[in-house]
């Protein structure tokens, strides 16, 4: 079983974008995009500084527009699709496209209206996000419950994003949890918690006009790492998502239990098959970056990997 996996935000870096414009019809496709977005995407995936690429607005059509254009390519190699996906925090909605639960343009539609309505809430109060390496996991949540900060990426092999205010945060790093290590994240907001609380509106709002259908093919949610199989439940999940924790770690149990044989992790990649590496290991993993990278993808997806 071969599994496509779509990553979120902090996976784009500069210029990303730029080789999966030279296939052919990537062009038209992105320009679509762009429309349904309302961001332009050529402009901020091939020219935007990271600064720029790193707003919320911005970012996070762009790494679903990346992960679309990748599909495209690698079932077009391919011949086929994989036989599961699941998409790490904004991810879901690439999810949710490649499942077949909504179209492309449903999605890019809905991750403008995501991205923004994050962006306004994170603006509302100063707060941000640390990721800690390491420690004991029970050690660390009570720390966070004396701290007021919340769990908001549960991302397995010892790595836990923690979101909440900017004091709470320098706290926690003044004083870390023993045997931890905890780095400053470069996001604008309290993501996956209760200050999205708007934003989940807000999706919830956009979402309703959407008729989505059931995924043809296995989808994973991050609410508990558990298979969905009905379309409107996968949208619910959606809406719920931007204000719960991502369990990822959960995602990735479930897939060895599904006895996963693959994992190929969608543009602008690195992140997720960082963490398999650690989480699933033996697994073969490919990242495909750029279309240089769309051959081990295909080889792995067809069983011809060495």
């Amino acid at each position: 079983m071969i599994v496509v996996v779509c990553p979120g935000q902090g996976s784009q870096t500069p210029g990303f974008l730029s080789p999966w414009l030279e296939l052919d019809g990537v062009a038209e496709t992105v320009a679509a995009f762009s429309d349904a977005s309302e961001v332009d995407l050529r402009l901020h995936g091939t020219e935007s500084d990271a600064d720029t690429i790193r707003d919320t607005r911005i970012a996070q059509p762009l790494i679903v527009a990346a992960s679309l254009v990748a599909a495209s390519a690698l079932e077009s190699r391919a011949g086929r699709r994989a036989d599961g996906v699941a998409g790490h925090s904004v991810g879901e909605i690439a999810a949710l496209v490649n499942s077949g639960v909504i179209d492309a343009e449903t999605g890019m539609r809905l991750v403008g209206i995501r991205g923004r309505a994050m962006a306004d809430a994170a603006a509302q109060t100063p707060t941000g996000m640390s990721a800690v390496l390491g420690g004991d996991e029970d050690a660390v949540l009570s720390r966070l419950a004396e701290l007021d900060l919340s769990p908001a990426n549960y991302n397995g092999g010892g790595q836990l994003v923690v979101a909440g205010s900017l004091h709470a945060l320098a706290s926690l790093a003044a004083e870390p949890v023993k045997g931890t290590r905890v780095i400053p994240l470069q996001v604008a907001g309290a993501f996956h918690t209760s200050f999205m609380a708007s934003a989940v509106d807000a999706l919830r709002d956009a979402v309703s006009t959407v008729t989505p259908a059931d995924p043809s093919i296995t989808l994973w949610t991050n609410r508990d790492g558990s298979v969905v199989s009905g379309g409107q439940q996968a949208l619910d999940y959606l809406v719920d998502q931007v204000s719960s924790p991502v369990r990822w770690d959960l995602c990735m149990a479930s897939f060895a239990e599904q006895g996963v044989t693959g994992l190929i992790e969608l543009a602008p990649a690195g992140a997720l098959t960082g963490l398999a590496k650690r989480g699933l290991r033996g697994v073969p993993t490919v990242a495909v970056k750029t279309p240089e990278d769309l051959d081990a993808a295909v080889a792995l997806l067809n069983g011809e990997a060495a």
